[in-house]
């Protein structure tokens, strides 16, 4: 058996989950042997899912979160591992933002799912026709998941630019309004994170046409992603990035300085008590 790996959780999806898994083993005090027996799978194959070199099957997952006595705290990985919950056209994107070193954003509607809350995620989700609560439940783990991202040791830089109006949508109700808002504000006080607010009194702006988010890679092009009401759409095209770029510093030079933002942030956030 390879001597253990040290892994960083925050590699990726597979490497939190082997080493969440790693973890829950020791706590119990097995080996990897005596875990395989107790699953009724190899020993090699538990190195080799401990180890992110192998993909666990839901099977898999569901034995080990039983025999370890997990309460459902390696089961409820599974969206961040399978991407069942996401649509297949946004597997790609989820890919690109787990690689990204940077990250800007444009979102005239909504706060973005990086930084919404379980409550405030789970009214959006729930608003989809044709949605029934299980997949919507499916749907906001996968979402809270994602924000791993901003939480690992080498965070992406994430630069949010806001339309004043996102604080005054009735997302939830009261409540889910300004717990969001107060989370956004805590949000923008990380290093990592940048939250800039457009003024509702502008009117008409260029970002009316639609959200969106770039992303930064090393050593590869960006990429955006672009949100419509059905699909979205990822694409590393030289045209569109240059086109969102040029967009993107058009409507950050319309918006308040972070300062300023976060204290509309706050200010808002009263008004929902």
């Amino acid at each position: 058996m390879p001597a253990p790996v040290e892994l960083d959780p925050s590699a990726g999806p597979l490497a939190f989950f082997g080493s969440e898994l790693r973890k829950c083993r020791k706590n119990v005090g097995w080996s990897q042997e005596q875990l395989a027996d107790r699953i009724r799978f190899s020993p090699s194959l538990v190195g080799f899912i401990e180890r992110a070199q192998r993909p666990p099957s839901r099977d898999f997952v569901e034995r080990c979160d039983e025999a370890l006595g997990a309460n459902g705290e390696l089961l409820r990985l599974w969206p961040l591992i399978s991407r069942e919950a996401s649509p297949r056209w946004f597997r790609e994107w989820l890919d690109i933002e787990q690689e990204a070193h940077t990250l800007r954003t444009w979102q005239p509607l909504l706060v973005p799912g990086l930084l919404q809350t379980e409550e405030y995620a789970r009214a959006v989700l729930r608003g989809e026709p044709g949605v029934t609560d299980e997949q919507a439940e499916k749907a906001v783990q996968a979402r809270l998941e994602r924000q791993i991202i901003l939480s690992r040791s080498n965070p992406p830089m994430f630069w949010v630019v806001l339309d004043e109006g996102v604080l005054h949508r009735p997302i939830g109700g009261r409540d889910v309004m300004r717990r969001q808002l107060e989370r956004l504000s805590e949000m923008a006080e990380s290093p990592r994170i940048a939250v800039q607010v457009v003024p509702l009194a502008l009117g008409a702006t260029t970002g009316l046409l639609g959200g969106f988010v770039i992303a930064q890679l090393s050593g590869s092009p960006d990429t955006v992603y672009l949100e419509s009401a059905g699909d979205g759409q990822v694409t590393d095209r030289s045209e569109n990035v240059e086109a969102l770029h040029v967009r993107y510093d058009a409507i950050r030079a319309e918006a308040h300085p972070q300062h300023v933002s976060i204290e509309l942030i706050r200010k808002a956030a009263k008004t929902w008590t």
